[in-house]
Parts: structure tokens; sequence; C-alpha cells
């Protein structure tokens, strides 16, 4: 009972759960309205200076999102002892995250020639690779496995014949986060022991459900192929089964539940697709933004959040309240 590591580990505990009522990471989405409403007022300037449009602002943000995921997860993991570290398979599902945000930049990039590299440049690859590896010094193995990630995902995306997809490829990175902080939340701080507050769960939500929406939309053209009377017996059925699995994921805080009710929002929007006449292509891309955003909030990147913003205002649709509802 008065074992070091025992002490050590309750007093983490202790911090996390003084924190769990006052989830930091919305008070700061919070507070940062300001910058985001003059993100918004500002849009078509910022997006003239970074030479995004309607078309490129996709591929162009996912290189953003996956560098600034790959900074998150080196520099807001901890290296401090969990009460799950025998269990926990973190590790291994941060080195995909690695891998999988290295191979998006990777790949985007490497029209780029490689530069010269001089003694400078090798002193900054060295120190990059070496904050790389110590984001995980809790064996001997950890920075090994975090280096050989991002190494491996960089040189496959320059070999690649094709670019990594960047619609899908950024919701992998960011779906394989939230799993990330769902499965241990107090590696980054997120809760303790997955006692999440209200307003966790409820965030995790938003993103499932728009990051769900999107790769529905984005794969899946309306055809108005199932008939009426059919449609709506079955998708009152993917409703309720969509309402109690985010009940029970409220209940539970469960991985399986959460993947399960994203999976059920999918299925419940390529019906709505299908079944609909028209859908407008603007529409996915609103749906992508909110995903972009919950995940900016969540991770309290305000610099994600802008991306979002962003991509928002390059898709305008009047019809997209019209579009929602279609979807629900």
């Amino acid at each position: 009972m008065l074992n070091d590591t025992i002490i050590v580990q309750s007093a983490i505990s202790a911090f996390n759960n003084a924190a769990l009522w006052a989830p930091a990471f919305l008070w700061w989405a919070v507070l940062a309205m300001p910058l985001f409403v003059v993100i918004y007022w500002f849009a078509p300037q910022i997006c003239q200076k970074l030479q995004w449009n309607a078309e490129n602002i996709v591929s162009k943000s996912a290189v953003w999102i996956a560098g600034l995921t790959i900074a998150w997860v080196v520099f807001m993991g901890g290296n401090y002892a969990v009460l799950r570290d025998n269990l926990s398979v973190l590790p291994e599902v941060v080195a995909v995250i690695v891998f999988l945000a290295a191979l998006m930049i990777s790949s985007h990039t490497k029209k780029y020639p490689l530069p010269k590299m001089k003694w400078q440049q090798w002193i900054m690859v060295a120190i990059v690779l070496a904050v790389v590896g110590m984001s995980d010094m809790h064996q001997w193995w950890g920075p090994i496995l975090q280096i050989g990630a991002l190494i491996t995902g960089f040189a496959l995306g320059r070999v690649a014949k094709a670019e990594m997809r960047p619609f899908a490829g950024t919701i992998l990175i960011m779906t394989t986060t939230t799993v990330a902080m769902l499965m241990q939340p107090e590696f980054f701080r997120f809760g303790q022991l997955g006692q999440l507050s209200a307003a966790h769960l409820v965030a995790l939500l938003v993103f499932g459900f728009a990051a769900a929406a999107a790769i529905a939309l984005n794969n899946f053209k309306a055809k108005a192929a199932i008939r009426n009377s059919i449609f709506i017996k079955i998708k009152w059925l993917m409703r309720v089964t969509c309402v109690l699995g985010a009940a029970l994921f409220l209940l539970t805080e469960a991985i399986p539940v959460f993947l399960g009710t994203v999976v059920a929002v999918m299925i419940s929007g390529v019906m709505s697709i299908l079944h609909a006449s028209k859908i407008h292509n603007e529409t996915v891309h609103k749906m992508f933004a909110i995903a972009v955003g919950a995940f900016g909030v969540i991770t309290v990147m305000p610099a994600i959040v802008a991306i979002a913003i962003l991509i928002w205002t390059l898709s305008p649709s009047q019809e997209f309240s019209a579009d929602l509802r279609q979807l629900l």
C-alpha cells in the first residue's frame, strides 16, 4: 500500500479526477471563440494567401492536420506510469498514428525534391527523431517503435505511386487518434481510467457522427433507389439503433460501443443517401468540416479548428440544413 509506484499512480489519478467535472478542453474552445470569429470573417483573405480553394482545400488541409496530429501525439502524450501500462496497447496505436500521418505528409509532398543534406540538416533530423523517440520511453523498445513508424511512413510515402487519399486518410488519422484517447485517456490527460465527463463523451459522439456522415457522403451518391415504404421502416430501426448506441456509450464509455454506434450512423446515412433524389456536393465538405472542428476541440488544437472554419467557408451551401434533415 505504501509502495512508491502506487503512491505516484494514486497522485496522478487524484490529479486527473479533480479535473473531470471541469473539462479544460471545452473551456479553451469557448474562450477561443473570438479567435474563431475573426478567422471566419477573414476566411477569404486567408484562403487567398494560402492559395486554398474549394478544389484543393481537402488535400491541402490534410497535410496540415497530419502534421499537427504527429506533433500533438509526440508532445501531449506522457511517459509517466499509469495503472494500465501492463495491459495497454497504446504504444502500438500511437505508432500507427505516427505512421499514417507521416505517410500522408510524405505522399503529398513527394513532388518536392529532398534538400541536399548538410550537417545542419542532419542535426535537425536527429533532433526530430530524438523528440519522437522520447515520446515513448516506458519500455526499451518504445523509441525504436516510434522512430521506425515515422521513418517507414515517410519512406513509403516517397516511393508510393499515388498520394494517400486525403479525405479518407484524414478521417482515418483522426479516428485512430480519437480511439487512442478513448482507449487510455489518462495518457493524453483527457480524463482518468475511462471516467470521462459528459462534455468529453458528447464531443466524441459529435466527432464520430460527423466523420461517419462524411464517409457515407463521400462514397455514395443519391439515386432514389429505395422505395419510401421500405425506407421509413428501416430508417426508424436505424434511428433507434443509433440512439441506443449513443446512450449505451454514454453509460459504458466502451470503445466497441463507440465504433459500433459510428458504423450504425454510417449505415443509416448510406440508406438516406440512396433514398434521396439529390444531395448537394457541398454537404460532404460541410460534414468533413464539422468532424475536423470537433477533432480540434477534443485535442485542444485551435489551429485545426481554424482549418475546419476555412473548409466550411469554402463550401457555401444554402441547402445544408435540408440535406442534414434528409440524413437524419
